[in-house]
């Protein structure tokens, strides 16, 4: 009895065990991960035929779903596919080319495996690029905030920001001399950046020709008073007038000033130091020696400089490309770091005659009014120098170019998730805006963000194309070169 029962468990077991194995490979319910364990990954197990908007996994875009729900490989939630309701019938759909789902660039001309031992995925015709554009679907332009704006038209003035550094006013700097030899005997002021006026006095000098100057003047008006007195002739009386005016005038190219001609008519005394007052205003800025007492002075020495700070020069370099916008007499904004928000009205006086081999640009000397003296030289300025510019310009925002050598792209947005990368002539730029002089008409939409992304897929599909017209000799008029994008050979540095 005991054996009986164990030969009918035997065949019992045997039988279930076929019929499990007859229901998985059946798989009446439709499980996906049973069709994924038996390699059943043909897309017309996966796609219903009610229409429904279709579900993908981001990561293996061979499993396609008409619910939504997990990967059944990876776990990861499902997506919709383009937001697009269920394609037509396999049958009715010509596949292009397969490529590796894992390495865009692997591509194939029949199914098989990728070097990664994953199966290939087909893309078909109806998925290709549409004009030489490239189809994205919402979620690409949710997950990588894809923004739009539309070509404006108006006006673009020309701003351009550089930097100076402030200087004197090369044409109010004074230097302080003398025209006769002597020594200093006292100076009143010893320090560079004191401030003097107008008619103080910076030193007393001794003189021996100064000194025999004076004794001559004296000695030549007491001539003329005693033929004055003596009723001498009229004409020996004008000689000796003569002769007093010579010394008088000899006094006046020494700088002695008139106050001090007349004090030392006055009082008939000859001083043996004269004081040498200063010809203008401003701050002392060099001087000859550490200390002035007991230097020696020659005719013509610059013993010191003033400079006169109310008004400063700023230096100013301008690049190549802006000297179209910028000339002699053109009004600037000058700004410091020392005073946040306070800004100075400049004027371009000057504009060097050529440039500077090193930075190759152009040094232009910006004329800046300080009556508070508030700015002092050697500080650094940010200068902004605007122009008219132009009118009736289509515009775009700067971000929205991509550059490539000789090419500027832009991204086009053509609605319904396709984009077109078009190449564009660019005019002037000013601030966040670019002009636009042909390739774009007021009221496209361009892309300003991520579009690097959208133009390296278009030209990912293009140079596909490019690859697969070669291998079957591209013959004109076919339906298979007729759906693939024409190649754009663009190269962008990203």
């Amino acid at each position: 009895m005991t054996k009986l029962h164990s030969s009918l468990y035997v065949v019992v077991g045997v039988l279930l065990g076929i019929g499990a194995c007859a229901l998985f490979i059946w798989n009446p319910l439709g499980w996906a991960q049973v069709d994924h364990l038996l390699g059943r990954h043909d897309a017309t197990h996966q796609v219903g035929e009610r229409g429904g908007t279709l579900y993908t996994c981001g990561m293996h875009p061979q499993v396609i779903q008409e619910e939504p729900g997990s990967c059944p490989i990876c776990g990861m939630n499902l997506v919709p596919v383009g937001g697009a309701t269920a394609p037509p019938p396999q049958s009715e759909r010509r596949i292009l080319y397969w490529r590796a789902p894992m390495d865009p660039n692997y591509t194939s001309d029949q199914p098989g495996k990728s070097p990664m031992g994953m199966d290939l995925v087909p893309v078909y015709e109806d998925e290709a690029a549409e004009e030489g554009g490239v189809r994205v679907s919402p979620s690409f332009l949710q997950n990588f905030a894809v923004r739009t704006t539309e070509v404006t038209q108006g006006s673009l003035p020309v701003e351009i920001r550089t930097v100076g550094v402030l200087a004197h006013n090369e044409e109010k700097i004074v230097s302080i001399n003398t025209k006769f030899e002597g020594w200093i005997e006292e100076a009143r002021v010893n320090n560079v950046g004191e401030k003097v006026a107008r008619g103080d006095v910076l030193f007393e000098i001794y003189s021996p020709a100064l000194v025999t100057t004076q004794r001559e003047f004296l000695a030549a008006i007491d001539y003329a008073d005693q033929l004055e007195q003596g009723e001498a002739y009229a004409a020996a009386v004008e000689r000796a007038r003569s002769l007093v005016e010579a010394a008088r005038e000899r006094l006046r190219y020494w700088d002695v000033t008139e106050t001090q001609i007349e004090m030392l008519e006055r009082t008939k005394e000859v001083r043996r130091t004269i004081e040498l007052v200063s010809p203008a205003a401003g701050f002392i800025v060099d001087k000859m020696g550490d200390s002035l007492e007991g230097m020696k002075v020659t005719p013509g020495m610059t013993v010191l400089k003033l400079a006169d700070h109310s008004t400063l020069w700023a230096e100013v370099e301008f690049y190549e490309d802006d000297l179209r916008h910028v000339r002699e007499g053109s009004r600037v904004l000058v700004e410091v770091d020392a005073f946040p928000g306070r800004r100075w009205s400049g004027k371009v006086v000057l504009l060097r005659p050529s440039l500077n081999p090193d930075t190759r640009t152009l040094t232009a000397l910006v004329e800046v009014a300080n009556s508070n003296l508030r700015l002092r030289p050697e500080m650094y300025a940010n200068v902004t120098a605007r122009s008219g510019g132009v009118s009736n310009a289509s515009l775009v925002p700067a971000q929205s170019v991509l550059h490539s050598g000789e090419r500027a792209v832009v991204i086009v947005a053509k609605g319904g998730g396709l984009f077109e990368p078009r190449e564009v002539s660019l005019g002037l730029s000013g601030g966040e805006m670019q002009q636009v002089t042909s390739g774009l008409s007021p009221g496209e939409k361009v892309v300003t963000s991520s579009q690097f992304l959208i133009d390296s897929e278009s030209n990912l599909r293009a140079a596909i194309a490019q690859l697969l017209g070669g291998r079957d000799g591209g013959a004109p008029g076919s339906d298979a070169s007729a759906a693939r994008p024409q190649p754009m050979s663009m190269e962008h540095e990203h």
